[in-house]
């Protein structure tokens, strides 16, 4: 996409369409009368009688009356009152000025940036916020029909119609914007793909393809390497299938000496039967986004790929699927993980913290100074805190403080949930080995990620289950049904705000 910054004026726009914020005191907008002047005597008249809405995110699409080079359509964006206005809201408008542009398959267009800024809302961050919730909202799901013809049209051209001084700070805004919504979506692609289009390998060698792109090192262990360190969490849940499992590595290196990386770890179990704790058929469907934990980190090293902070980085994402078949393993089973610890199993289908539980004690091996894992993990997470809303745990106030600080600015709701000494002890219950991966149904959004943090030890860590965030029930104004791609923005904002601090 080619980003223009030079049209000032409104008539030097030569785009087929301008998106405009409209809001109940518009007389209180900078260059309002201007506009109005440009677009015509009529368009206060119809504000004023609602035939163009104020309401919040409402969308009126108007042609544009005047003889113009190229402006067809005014694309009205409803902002109700300016001074209530958040950045949620916004980013939500711009969702629904994606799908528009999509429906309509816009080629260039244009926004006048000043028409949605306020007290606390700068030309930047609207430009931000634009290029992020547009992108977001312009997204549809990639899918395998025979029927469609039709030639996909893309955005070639967007012109920010500004009377900002610094005009590269704008578009920079703009274009990060941009490069936030495009991580996002690649991570809604790979949660999308139906499990027999992204096995383990596959995603390995998605993993692979952003090495090469962004310079990170890589290392991909198979199998027969797994054997050889002793990974027994994900080669115990790896038992019943035949697809190998992978333990995928990513590092960024910000500096030479990579001295106090954070390690990014996600759950990439690419479809969960259940195993022999085998799951009811209607819960079953939807097991292909069980690796979103893996696509959130994915998403997150593509944003810090394309901006390079000051922050090392060490991600890692254990990935298999959990597969039912005479090596499967069993409720009953005792196995050794990586860590060394051995753990009860009283439930096959708590096998992503088995995962999680060495690719941590790996990203720990491989320098990580505090640690972050994500994962749709449990049901229980749904049952505490509905489908929207991330359920965390942390051992570490400060750590976690910092953490939601980025999460409000990319408007991700995360709750934190207790893990108390009573929580530990029931994980640690055992006749036979050190944990069990399943003390009851009571607690489970905290029995499993508490399992998790039985393996990091002292480091400052933060645990995102996503179960219920992850995968969204039905179209939303930032994007349709499917993957969502949550947690993406918030890792690399979180990773952003730690370099800065350097």
């Amino acid at each position: 996409m080619h980003i223009v910054k030079e049209a000032k004026t409104f008539e030097s726009i030569s785009t087929e369409l301008l998106v405009v914020g409209v809001t109940k005191h518009r007389e209180q907008m900078q260059d309002w009368a201007s506009f109005s002047a440009f677009y015509g005597d009529s368009l206060n008249a119809w504000l004023s009688a609602g035939d163009v809405s104020t309401e919040l995110k409402s969308i009126t699409k108007l042609p544009f009356v005047k003889e113009h080079a190229n402006l067809k359509r005014i694309l009205f964006v409803g902002l109700d009152e300016r001074k209530n206005l958040t950045e949620g809201d916004l980013r939500a408008a711009f969702g629904l000025v994606g799908k528009e542009l999509k429906a309509l398959k816009v080629k260039d267009y244009s926004i006048w940036l000043e028409s949605f800024t306020t007290e606390a809302i700068t030309v930047d961050d609207v430009a931000f916020i634009a290029g992020e919730g547009t992108t977001l909202g312009y997204y549809s799901i990639p899918h395998y029909k025979t029927t469609s013809n039709e030639v996909d049209k893309r955005i070639e051209a967007v012109h920010l119609v500004t009377t900002a001084e610094d005009l590269d700070k704008v578009v920079a805004s703009f274009e990060v914007g941009i490069i936030y919504g495009d991580a996002v979506n690649e991570a809604r692609s790979l949660i999308n793909l139906p499990p027999n289009l992204l096995t383990a390998t596959d995603l390995a060698n998605y993993a692979q393809s952003l090495a090469i792109e962004y310079n990170f090192e890589v290392e991909i262990l198979d199998k027969a390497q797994l054997e050889e360190l002793g990974m027994g969490g994900i080669l115990s849940v790896n038992q019943g299938s035949y697809e190998e499992p992978r333990l995928i590595t990513l590092k960024y290196k910000a500096t030479e000496d990579f001295t106090d990386p954070i390690g990014l770890v996600g759950k990439g179990v690419t479809y969960d039967t259940g195993g022999y704790s085998l799951k009811p058929k209607d819960s079953m469907v939807g097991m292909k986004g069980d690796m979103g934990g893996a696509a959130a980190v994915l998403g997150a090293m593509k944003i810090i790929g394309e901006l390079r902070p000051n922050k090392n980085v060490v991600a890692v994402i254990g990935s298999t699927d959990n597969m039912v078949s005479d090596t499967a393993f069993k409720p009953d089973d005792v196995i050794t993980t990586y860590s060394g610890k051995t753990v009860e199993i009283l439930n096959t289908d708590a096998e992503g913290r088995l995962v999680l539980a060495d690719a941590t004690t790996y990203a720990k091996q491989q320098g990580a100074t505090a640690l972050i894992d994500v994962a749709t993990l449990t049901g229980g997470v749904i049952t505490a805190l509905g489908l929207d809303k991330t359920g965390a745990l942390s051992n570490d106030d400060a750590f976690y403080a910092n953490f939601m600080e980025a999460a409000q600015e990319t408007d991700e709701f995360v709750w934190r949930m207790p893990l108390t000494e009573s929580d530990k002890k029931r994980i640690r219950k055992s006749d036979v080995a050190d944990l069990n991966n399943s003390p009851g149904r009571d607690g489970h959004m905290i029995f499993g990620g508490g399992f998790v943090g039985e393996f990091v030890g002292e480091l400052p860590w933060i645990h995102l289950d996503i179960a219920g965030t992850s995968d969204a029930v039905a179209a939303h104004d930032l994007g349709p049904k499917g993957g969502t791609g949550v947690m993406v923005r918030t890792l690399a904002n979180f990773v952003q705000r730690l370099g800065e601090e350097k």
